[in-house]
């Protein structure tokens, strides 16, 4: 079998397991006799040759490091096709685009690509592979778990308990305080980070987007019954996506309007950068209006103080858990094995224990928190008790 050249790139945000999945192509790539050209700055670098060889001897326990050796970009090579109005005229730029990229896999001088990132990563591969039959695999990244076909994505894991670890930390300044905290997770439009954190570590209020809130009815109102149960300290656990529904921003909201969620800028893929609307402080700036649910507090002598914490890019920091080293080091390894029975268009993925393969056109969509849920059932249950409504 004639040896092969394969490139590799990491894109989107940072995330812990990156290096675990370039670990497991390398010790696969070179058990197959394969050499590996690691191609930095994702797709930017991708589009400017920035390349360098990867060796596996001088990279040992690769898969115990966070982040990514390689950097990583947000660069969307399809960003000035797709603002094309005209639909026919976009669906050929995107086509003409996507045949430049597929041939510069072969001008780097590669036999096949491996990209790794999340929806809009994969979708860039994805486009390659659907307009030009480029030889590319995917692997699914993103803290945010919102990739559909696999059970998960690796650093999500690494990025709930670093969430948890923080919220159980507040709680002790909480309870010392008497104060409500209001921690943002992030997750974009996705809530999996914030439900699935906020669960492990007990929280009085979960927010997330696939399910507006009502500041009144699910906020302010389960403050008051949870005075009424005795408790005097409460951990709000807030997607950074997290947005009121119509009626409550009507009839509630003083200090932001539906505009002010419309104007937030977007990133390189036309994503809104939720971030910016800091959903937290939004909050701590509503609460504070509200004069009779702090006149409920001081009158059941409790302390009416309102803090906000975002998390923020800490949780995608330090080193991967031992569940997304050994999931990161397991997809590598099937994204080589995939190259070698030349099966490309394709996203390896975990289907409960098994690492399988799905099109890269199927893996690269979106998969939100469904609202039946068992998970959601589990957060309104604990709210429920802990409000003293069992």
């Amino acid at each position: 079998m004639m040896s092969k050249t394969i490139g590799i790139l990491t894109g989107g945000g940072d995330c812990p397991g990156l290096n675990s999945v370039i670990y497991g192509v390398l010790l696969k790539a070179a058990d197959a006799g394969y050499k590996v050209i690691g191609i930095e700055k994702g797709w930017k670098g991708f589009l400017e040759g920035t390349i360098r060889e990867l060796d596996v001897e001088k990279l040992d326990d690769l898969h115990t490091v966070g982040g990514t050796l390689l950097y990583t970009s947000r660069t969307n090579p399809y960003k000035q096709a797709k603002n094309i109005q005209e639909s026919v005229k976009r669906e050929k730029a995107i086509k003409e685009t996507a045949e430049k990229m597929a041939s510069q896999i072969e001008k780097l001088g590669l036999d096949a690509l491996i990209a790794i990132g999340g929806d809009d990563t994969l979708g860039v591969a994805s486009a390659m592979y659907k307009y030009a039959g480029a030889k590319v695999i995917g692997v699914p990244k993103t803290i945010d778990n919102d990739l559909s076909s696999t059970d998960y994505t690796f650093g999500f894991w690494s990025a709930i308990q670093l969430a948890s670890n923080t919220m159980d930390n507040i709680t002790t300044t909480a309870r010392s305080h008497q104060r409500i905290f209001i921690v943002e997770v992030m997750g974009r439009d996705a809530g999996w980070l914030t439900l699935v954190s906020g669960i492990s570590t007990g929280a009085d209020i979960i927010l997330i987007p696939e399910k507006p809130f009502d500041l009144q009815n699910d906020i302010v109102n389960i403050l008051r019954d949870r005075i009424d149960s005795g408790r005097k300290y409460h951990i709000i656990a807030c997607s950074e996506g997290a947005i009121p529904t119509k009626k409550s921003f009507e009839r509630d909201f003083t200090t932001i309007s539906q505009k002010d969620i419309e104007k937030l800028p977007r990133d390189d893929f036309g994503n809104p950068i939720l971030s910016k609307l800091n959903m937290s402080k939004v909050l701590v700036k509503e609460l504070n209006t509200k004069e009779e649910l702090r006149k409920y507090f001081n009158d059941n002598d409790v302390e009416y103080d309102i803090r906000e914490v975002t998390l923020g890019h800490t949780m995608r920091a330090g080193t991967p858990s031992s569940f997304d080293r050994i999931l990161g080091l397991r997809l590598g390894v099937q994204a080589i094995k995939l190259i070698l029975k030349e099966n490309y268009g394709q996203m390896a993925c975990l289907n409960g224990t098994e690492i399988l393969s799905v099109p890269l056109s199927e893996g690269a969509q979106k998969k939100l928190v469904p609202k039946d849920s068992d998970l959601i059932e589990v957060a309104d249950l604990i709210t429920k008790v802990k409000c003293g409504k069992a």
